[in-house]
């Protein structure tokens, strides 16, 4: 089972998840420290991104829809690292 854990770095609190024999930072609670939500929301702007987030989803969620995504996808592009639909 799963367990949650905060560690504090540089006086900002960080969640770790245990699983098994593995541990997972949140790159959240990372991000907020430094510059709120503002690198958060740059981060899911990114062509990148949205294409790894693609790629989790299709290799983990069985009912992923990849038309609906492809449709996301395409109708991206990046203007000043925002994400600008068409």
């Amino acid at each position: 089972m799963a367990k949650n854990k905060k560690i504090t770095i540089e006086g900002a609190e960080i969640t770790v998840l245990s699983q098994d024999a593995d541990d997972y930072i949140s790159l959240t609670d990372m991000a907020r420290s430094q510059l709120k939500d503002v690198v958060i929301i740059k981060w899911l702007s990114l062509k990148s991104t949205i294409e790894y987030l693609g790629e989790w989803e299709s290799l983990y969620n069985p009912d992923f829809n990849y038309t609906e995504f492809g449709t996301i996808k395409n109708a991206i592009r990046i203007n000043s690292g925002d994400l600008i639909f068409k």
